[in-house]
Order: structure tokens, then C-alpha cells, then sequence
């Protein structure tokens, strides 16, 4: 499915930030993230602002270069050439950096491989649900008769909202509702293969999201990101629970108890020591991990996560720390930096179309938003020393966890960072001989 760690890093093909380069034995899916521009929409979303500035200069460009154009050659006013052609030249180099920013991201980044090789460029997305669950359905079949892994990252629910014909206006909630039905309906097939394959009481099945609803996701008056219920906040911002809180559920027959309700906090990190336990590993003791196993809470030989502090980033910004305290059972929450929201009450960065985690559109709580969630889960009244006679030893507490766990992170390179996040041609992956990238497995 959705790789989304990109593929090279000084070359076309040393596919260094490849999964077969990071102890998967077999990919198919998309080695970067579905964007609107997958789809050929008229609702771009890689770096709109941009692109609308870069559209905006080449028409005026235009404009500017026919008005002259015309003068010249009706003889209205006198201008040279040389002015003429340089105009046309900057033009031309505008509508190349608003077109390969926007025309050729389709083409280009909206691929999908197996293994290390493009099986399409760009992909097409009305086969993508078929080629997903296909692949899953045979990766499967092949290995019934040895443990495996399978990572599944569906394509649903993502905008632009890729849904097949079939499930299209079956839900009572829009294009977001139906593309969760055909979700619902693909792992549905997966969890019936397990079944006919008769590794229904062997085998662990996790499934979750990543991150919550998207609040910004809309399409006029049509909701595309999802929804939060009573939980503040959304995708992109590392602090609200809106953005974090996210389904964890579980299945093994023979094994874990049906119908099972654990309100305990975990975390997707815990799914890594989870499955190094299950395999019979363990895992590396040279570095702190930060996940911890989930047997033990599934199976009900404990009570409790093995999570006492959350530290909640947004980035590399540490924007919240949560503090399930044992002995009371209370779970604090400790905000140092919250997203400002536009407009102020949306609870959402509408102006911006996704919150950022630093600078202006970030505000730093001095001292930090605090909230009981076990009593607050809206997070919608923060506490004070007036209200909250525990306040202070609470922070000091956390603050206390917080030095704890910045001891253990060792500083690495911003992957984020401009330089790495500019298009080189030299590393885009390339079916054909490049720029001229284009090819189909079907054909």
C-alpha cells in the first residue's frame, strides 16, 4: 500500500529510502502519498499557494507579451524585440515552474511499484482498490504455510477519496462515507481469505489509522476528512486528541477474548516490540524503545498500558505530554504548544489548509494548558491553580518526564528540511527514459 518514505537518496536507483531496504522482503504500493493530483482534480493540494502565485504571474506574463505583440505589429507603439523575447522566455519559465509543480506530479510522483520496479506511471486509480487487494490476496496465499507479515496501507480513507463505482453514493454520509464502506469491504475479503485459509486461530490482526479525521478536507459544503466526535483538533496537529486518538482493534480467536473493551492509552510504536514479541525475538537493548508489547494488556495479565508519559510531537516540536498517573487513575495533559485555529473558534486551520507545528501559526503556553482528561475529554476547560489544587506538582512532574526524555533522543538530520525537500530530477524514479515517464503493466 502507502509507503510514504519516498525511494532514493543520491540516485535514480539506489532506492536507499526503499521498504526492501528496510527489512520488508516484497513491496507493491505506492513509494509516496496520494494526492488530489493523483486524480487530475481541480483542487490541487501540493503547495496550492504556490501554485496559484506561479498561475497568476504566467497569465498576467501573457497578457503583457500579446499587448505588446499586437503593438508591434500594428504598429500602435514602438517596442524591440529583444524586450519581446525576453518577456515570452520569463513567461515560459513560469508556466514550466507552475506546471511541473502541479501538471507533472501525476505523472511523476503518482506511481506505483513492485518490488524495485514501476509497474505504473502514473498509477490508475480506478484499478488501484483491485491491484491493492489483489496483491494482499496473493501475498497470502503464497505464504499460508510459514509465518508472515503483512502490512496493509490502504490507499481509503485518504483524499482524494479513490472509490470504485460499485460503493459509490452507498452511504448516507457523501463520497467520505462511501469510500469507508468500500474500506470496510477490503478488509472484510482479507479477513475472509485468513478464514478459508484456515489461519483464523493463528494469526494476530491489528488494525488502526494513523492519524485523525481531517478537518480542512472539504469540497464546498462536503466534509471529506472525516469527524472527531467530542475530540478537539485533527490531522497535523500533534497535541489534540482529535489528531491522535485513533481506532485500535484487535482480533485473534482461540487466543483473545471476544467482545473485549480496554481502555488502556497505547500507541502504533507499541505495534513493533508487539511483533517481535509474537515472532519470538526481542528487541535491540543498544537504544531506547519506545513502544512497549501488547500481549500482556490483550490477554489480560495486566491491568494497566506500559505507558505512564506520551510525549505528543508535532515535527520535531514536542507540542503535548500526557501522564496516565497509576494510582489514581487520572490521566493528565500538559499543552506547550497548541495550532492557532482560522478562524479562532473552527477548531480547524481552515486559512492555512493544514495546521502548522512552528512559528507564527503556533502559539507557546507559558505555563502549559493543562487538562484532566479522565474528567475533560474534549480538552475544553483548562486547568489552573485556582481549580485544580494539584496543578503544580502535576507540571513539575511532567516537566521532570519531559528532561527524562529528551536524555534519550539522539540528535539526526532534518529530513524535512528545504534542501531535502526540493525536487531534484536526479532522483525521481523513471519507467521509461526520463522525462519522458510512462508505463502500464496491463499494457
Amino acid at each position: 500500500g502507502k509507503w510514504h518514505m519516498g525511494v532514493n537518496c543520491k540516485s535514480r536507483h539506489d532506492h536507499c529510502h526503499h521498504p526492501l531496504n528496510h527489512g520488508f522482503d516484497y513491496f507493491y504500493g505506492m513509494p509516496f502519498t496520494l494526492l488530489n493530483e493523483c486524480q487530475g482534480t481541480d483542487d490541487p493540494e501540493l503547495a496550492k499557494s504556490l501554485q496559484d502565485t506561479y498561475w497568476l504571474y504566467t497569465q498576467m506574463i501573457i497578457l503583457a507579451e500579446l499587448t505588446l505583440l499586437i503593438g508591434k505589429l500594428t504598429n500602435l507603439f514602438s517596442v524591440k524585440w529583444k524586450i519581446i523575447i525576453c518577456l515570452a522566455i520569463c513567461g515560459l519559465l513560469y508556466f514550466i515552474s507552475w506546471f511541473s509543480s502541479y501538471g507533472f506530479t501525476k505523472y511523476w510522483n503518482c506511481i506505483l511499484m513492485r518490488n524495485h520496479d514501476i509497474t505504473e506511471q502514473p498509477m490508475d486509480l480506478e484499478k488501484t482498490t483491485s491491484n491493492m487487494l489483489k496483491e494482499a490476496v496473493l501475498f497470502i496465499e503464497r505464504n499460508k504455510h510459514r509465518p508472515f507479515l503483512l502490512f496493509v496501507s490502504l490507499l481509503h480513507v485518504h483524499t482524494p477519496l479513490i472509490t470504485t463505482e460499485k460503493f459509490l453514493g452507498r452511504s448516507r454520509h457523501g463520497l467520505y462515507g462511501d469510500n469507508v464502506e468500500e474500506m470496510d469491504w477490503m478488509v472484510g475479503r482479507l479477513l475472509d481469505v485468513i478464514d478459508k485459509e484456515g489461519l483464523k486461530n493463528t494469526t494476530f490482526i491489528y488494525f488502526a489509522s494513523d492519524h485523525g479525521g481531517s478537518l480542512e478536507a472539504h469540497r464546498g459544503n462536503a466534509q471529506l476528512g472525516g469527524w472527531n466526535g467530542i475530540y478537539k483538533g485533527g490531522k497535523g496537529m500533534g497535541g489534540w486528541e482529535g489528531g491522535i486518538r485513533v481506532p485500535g482493534i484487535v482480533r485473534w480467536p482461540g487466543v483473545l477474548p471476544a467482545g473485549t473493551v480496554i481502555n488502556e492509552l497505547t500507541s502504533l510504536m507499541d505495534v513493533f516490540p508487539t511483533v517481535v514479541h509474537l515472532a519470538g525475538g526481542a528487541v535491540p537493548q543498544d537504544r531506547v524503545i519506545d513502544g512497549r508489547t501488547l500481549l500482556p494488556l490483550l490477554r489480560g495479565t495486566v491491568q494497566h498500558s506500559g505507558h505512564e508519559f506520551m510525549f505528543h510531537y508535532c515535527g520535531v516540536f514536542l507540542h503535548a505530554v500526557r501522564w496516565h498517573q497509576k494510582d489514581s487513575g487520572t490521566i493528565w495533559k500538559a499543552h506547550y504548544a497548541t495550532p492557532v485555529f482560522q478562524p479562532e473558534a473552527s477548531g480547524a486551520c481552515f486559512g492555512r489548509g493544514i495546521c502548522p507545528c512552528f512559528g507564527d501559526g503556533v502559539t507557546h503556553h507559558n505555563p502549559p494548558l493543562l487538562f484532566d482528561l479522565s474528567q475533560d475529554p474534549s480538552e475544553s476547560n483548562p486547568l489552573s491553580a485556582d481549580t485544580e489544587p494539584l496543578s503544580d506538582t502535576v507540571m513539575r512532574r511532567i516537566g521532570k518526564a519531559v528532561e527524562e526524555h529528551r536524555k534519550t533522543l539522539t540528535p539526526v538530520p532534518q529530513q524535512l528540511s528545504p534542501h531535502n525537500n526540493v525536487w531534484k530530477p536526479w532522483l525521481q524514479p523513471c519507467c521509461g527514459t526520463f522525462p519522458f515517464c510512462w508505463c502500464d503493466e496491463d499494457n
